[in-house]
C-alpha cells in the first residue's frame, strides 16, 4: 500500500483520478523531467533519467490498478479466478503473486503475511484465494505465460 501512495504522491494524484487525467499528468510531468532537455548538463540529465524512470513506473502501475482498467478486463479476470486453478503463488513485501494454470498472473497488493501463511497451509490454495483474497485486495495483472 505504501507503494501506491508513493506513486500517487510522485504524480500528484489521488485515488479518484481518471485514466484521461492520469495520462495528461504523466505527459506533462515527462515534459518537465525528460533527459533531452539537459543537453549540456550531464548531472541534470542523469537526475532527469532517474526521475523519468520513476514517473514511467508510477504511471504504468497506477494505470494497472485504476478502476477503469480493471473494469475493461473484468470479464477476463472473473473467468480466470473462477475457472482456472492456481498453478503457483509466492509472496514478497505484502504482494501476493498468483500464477494460474491458464497462464495469467495477478498481483494482490497489501496482503498480510498471515493470510499468505494460511494460504500455504490450506488444502486448496484456489479455494482459499476465492474466499479470502479475490475481492479483498487491490490487484493488477502482472503478466502472462508465453504460449507456443
Amino acid at each position: 500500500m505504501k507503494r501506491i501512495g508513493n506513486h500517487r504522491k510522485l504524480l500528484g494524484v489521488d485515488k479518484n483520478v481518471t485514466l484521461k487525467e492520469l495520462k495528461t499528468i504523466y505527459r506533462n510531468t515527462m515534459k518537465d523531467a525528460h533527459p533531452d532537455k539537459f543537453i549540456n548538463d550531464e548531472e541534470g540529465k542523469l537526475a532527469a533519467e532517474e526521475t523519468s524512470k520513476a514517473v514511467i513506473e508510477a504511471y504504468h502501475f497506477l494505470v494497472s490498478i485504476n478502476p477503469e482498467t480493471q473494469e475493461k478486463y473484468k470479464e477476463e479476470y472473473t473467468e480466470t479466478i473462477s475457472k482456472s486453478l492456481i498453478q503457483d503463488f509466492y509472496y514478497e513485501k505484502q504482494i501476493l503473486k498468483v500464477q494460474h494454470l491458464n497462464g495469467k498472473m495477478y498481483e494482490y497488493i497489501g496482503v498480510p503475511r498471515n493470510t499468505y501463511i494460511k494460504m500455504v497451509n490450506s488444502d486448496s490454495p484456489s479455494r482459499f484465494a476465492r474466499r479470502h483474497v479475490y475481492g479483498s485486495y487491490i490487484y493488477r495483472k502482472s503478466g502472462e505465460a508465453m504460449t507456443d
